[in-house]
């Protein structure tokens, strides 16, 4: 039930970035991008946040 869930949620996503891009039209491609470029820096920085936090822990966990 959860797989057909995440299924119908993405195909609501797709539909809707399909109608975005009959809408745009010429225009779509750059916005695409524009948006997919915007969320990778958000999640690549969101990551090194992470990873800064949890080498910090491990570092404070070991002691001096």
């Amino acid at each position: 039930m959860k797989t057909l869930l995440y299924f119908l949620v993405f195909m609501v996503v797709a539909v809707i970035a399909i109608v975005l891009g009959v809408i745009v039209g010429d225009y779509g491609a750059w916005y695409f991008s524009w948006l997919i470029g915007t969320i990778m820096i958000v999640l690549v920085a969101a990551a090194g946040g992470v990873l800064f936090d949890s080498q910090e822990t491990e570092r404070t966990a070991k002691g001096p």
